[in-house]
Formats: C-alpha cells, sequence, structure tokens
C-alpha cells in the first residue's frame, strides 16, 4: 500500500470536485481528488449545460479559463411557448442577467486542464474507492489498474461524487434526512446534426407534452420531449421523433423545427433529492452527492459550483485558522439555495409537463398558469430572476 498525506481528500472529480480542488490550491491548501471514470470518459460523455451568471463569474475570475466568453453561447432570455405561440421572457430586461450556454463537458475541460497546469494531483480510473472514520482521521483507499492499493489520508474529506455517491452512506441514518420526489415522466433527448431552429431555448407545453429546443453547437442541436420512463429509444424512428416534436411545437405563427440526421437517443428519469444536513464530523457533501433536481429549471451544474463557492470558503477558515466550527455554516448557506432551486425546478417542471391521466381541467388549468404568468412582469421577472440565478448567500 502506498500512502498520501494531504489536507483535503475529494471523492469526485467532476465539475464541482474539480472546482473545489481549483480554489483550495488558490488558498494554498493541499488535495487530491480521486475519480472511478477516467477523464476520456468524463469529457465524451455528452451532457447539455446552461450556466447562471454567477458560474460564469466563478469559473472566469478564479482563473480557470475565460473560454466560456469566447466559445459560450449568451441567452439574454428564453421563449415559453404555449397555445401554438411564443412568448418571451426577457432576462436583460427583467434581472439585468444572462445566461450562457456551454456545455458541461466543456466545463470539466476547462477545470481539468486548470488542474493539470496548476500541478493539481487528480486521479482518474481508480477502482474500489471506499472511505472510512469520517468522524476521526478520514482516509480514501482505492485500486490502480495494476491492482496497487492506495490510502490519501486526509483532515477534511469532501464527497463530490455524483447520485450515486458512496460518501453520503457514511452519514449514519440517527443522523441524516433524506427528501425524494418522483416524476412519472421522463426526457427523451436527441442530438442531431441540424442549422440552429431559435437562437434561444424554446420551452413548450403542449397538450401532446412538453418539449426543449435547445443547442449544443452551431451544426449539431440537443432537443428533448416529454415521455414514459420506460419508454425505449430503440422504439423511435427518426420519422417519428420528428413528427412528434413538430406537432408539438406546431403553432400559428408557422413555426417548423430545422430536421436532420440524429446521431444520439437518451432517455433521462429525474428525481428531486437532498439529503440533510451537509456535514458530519469531517466529511461534506456537495453537488450531485447532497441533492438532485430536475433538469427543467437548469439548476443542477449551477448548484454544485455554488456549493463548492461556499465550501472553500468555510475549509479555508477551519484549516487557515484552526476553527472546524467554521465548517457549521456550510449547510444552512447551501442548502438555503438548494431549496429554492428544488421549488424553482419543481414549479418549472409541473407547469410545463403533462401529468399522466390528465384530463380536459387539467389541461385548461395548465394553459390558465402560463397565461397569467406571461401577462404579469413580476411573473416574469419571478422566473427570469429563478433562471439566471439568485445572489449568493
Amino acid at each position: 500500500m502506498t500512502v498520501t498525506r494531504t489536507t483535503v481528500g475529494i471523492v469526485g472529480a467532476g465539475p464541482a470536485g474539480l472546482m473545489l480542488s481549483h480554489l483550495l490550491a488558490r488558498a494554498g491548501i493541499d488535495t487530491v481528488a480521486v475519480d472511478h471514470r477516467t477523464r476520456h470518459e468524463i469529457e465524451t460523455t455528452h451532457r447539455a449545460g446552461i450556466l447562471e451568471r454567477d458560474s460564469v463569474r466563478l469559473l472566469v475570475d478564479a482563473g480557470v479559463s475565460s473560454r466560456v466568453l469566447t466559445d459560450g453561447h449568451e441567452h439574454r432570455g428564453i421563449d415559453l411557448r404555449f397555445g401554438g405561440e411564443s412568448h418571451r421572457i426577457d432576462f436583460q430586461g427583467l434581472a439585468g442577467a444572462s445566461t450562457w450556454l456551454y456545455p458541461q463537458t466543456d466545463v470539466f475541460t476547462d477545470l481539468a486542464d486548470a488542474r493539470a497546469r496548476d500541478g493539481g494531483d487528480v486521479r482518474f480510473g481508480v477502482r474500489g474507492t471506499t472511505v472510512a472514520d469520517v468522524t476521526g482521521s478520514p482516509f480514501i483507499r482505492y485500486a490502480d489498474d495494476r491492482g496497487t492499493v492506495h490510502e490519501i489520508s486526509c483532515d477534511y474529506l469532501v464527497g463530490a461524487d455524483g447520485s450515486r455517491s458512496i460518501c453520503r452512506h457514511e452519514v449514519p441514518d440517527a443522523v441524516r434526512r433524506r427528501h425524494h420526489r418522483e416524476y412519472p415522466y421522463a426526457w427523451f433527448g436527441i442530438l442531431c446534426r441540424a442549422p440552429a431552429s431559435a437562437p434561444e431555448l424554446i420551452y413548450t407545453r403542449s397538450d401532446r407534452g412538453f418539449a426543449l429546443i435547445s443547442q449544443r453547437t452551431e451544426a449539431v442541436q440537443r432537443m428533448y420531449l416529454q415521455c414514459d420512463p420506460s419508454t425505449d429509444p430503440a422504439d423511435w424512428s427518426d420519422d417519428r421523433i420528428w413528427s412528434e416534436l413538430q406537432a408539438r411545437l406546431a403553432g400559428t405563427d408557422g413555426f417548423r423545427l430545422h430536421e436532420g440526421p440524429i446521431f444520439d437517443k437518451t432517455v433521462l428519469p429525474f428525481r428531486s433529492f437532498v439529503q440533510e444536513p451537509l456535514r458530519h464530523g469531517r466529511l461534506l457533501l456537495a453537488g450531485d452527492a447532497a441533492h438532485t433536481v430536475p433538469p427543467t429549471g437548469a439548476k443542477g451544474l449551477n448548484l454544485a459550483l455554488a456549493d463548492v463557492r461556499v465550501l472553500a470558503e468555510v475549509l479555508e477558515l477551519a484549516v487557515r485558522h484552526d476553527d472546524p466550527d467554521a465548517l457549521d455554516g456550510y449547510t444552512r448557506r447551501a442548502l438555503t439555495r438548494v431549496w429554492k432551486a428544488q421549488h424553482f425546478s419543481y414549479w418549472m417542471t409541473t407547469m410545463l409537463h403533462v401529468p399522466p391521466g390528465a384530463d380536459a381541467f387539467d389541461l385548461r388549468r395548465q394553459e390558465g398558469e402560463l397565461a397569467m404568468l406571461v401577462a404579469s412582469e413580476s411573473g416574469r421577472r419571478y422566473l427570469a430572476e429563478g433562471y439566471t440565478g439568485w445572489p449568493a448567500v
């Protein structure tokens, strides 16, 4: 066995883990991050990404990369489409903010490059990761591809290891509280080779179900339609997908999507989840290890980055000033934003998706809610402020 000593051990080297490692390095605090995935596996997994204003600021101001400003696409609003008509939500006019279309895989690449540039200790492709002694002297153990066992001894342990986290199970049942909400629908997501059908995102509610028109690049587009979680993508031909998307977007304005070859099909079930507290002893949870949200409000990655911004602050106080009590504020500060995002994502999801078994009253009530929203400046502002992100706590 080889043993490494560090101040903060991080399980998970996705965007949350790498951003935390980067921020702590800037504060002069040593970290080691491990992940069972290889860097290539993470970089080649297609993930959408809408970044809030403060997420963009964090990437740029922390010295990770300014590529989001050159390669990303600023979105100054979205379209809500229902009843066959589009209604613009002007983020800049209502909230003085924008979002940026910048895939999560690009955020990861920027962070991985920054850690490599700065000499960060990041270990991808490890096997059999375990953690232990989270209330005493925490450590991480794993095996490399040759079977050699490695131990990382640390003062503090951070679980940033995603929705299948091993770290969150280290919080005893008597201490933790878990909150769940399952949804009776999923997203059928596609990637296609076609020009953009609109300059910004279109969130569509129709009696046939929800649809989201997004982008990936100038030549590759990402689109989603509401489906049953048990849907098998193999059962859907390209013609059937395009026919359904066009029907959900159809309206009196004659709007039509640009079609093209579909090269990726995925069904994405989703749920809401929060585990409290986010700290137990010397273990702290961040990102999807602590909470997940439906993708409708574009909050997942942004919540993870907001978590680690706060976590880096309190860890610096704990380490630099030998003040472990500083960690007590992390749960309160992070969860204030998490529960706002849970509500916003739930609201967007239930407002735009047709529930199974919906009757005529349900359908007309949804249209009434949307009509009330877009007719009210206060309603539009609420959506704009929630979508572009709340001030840091």
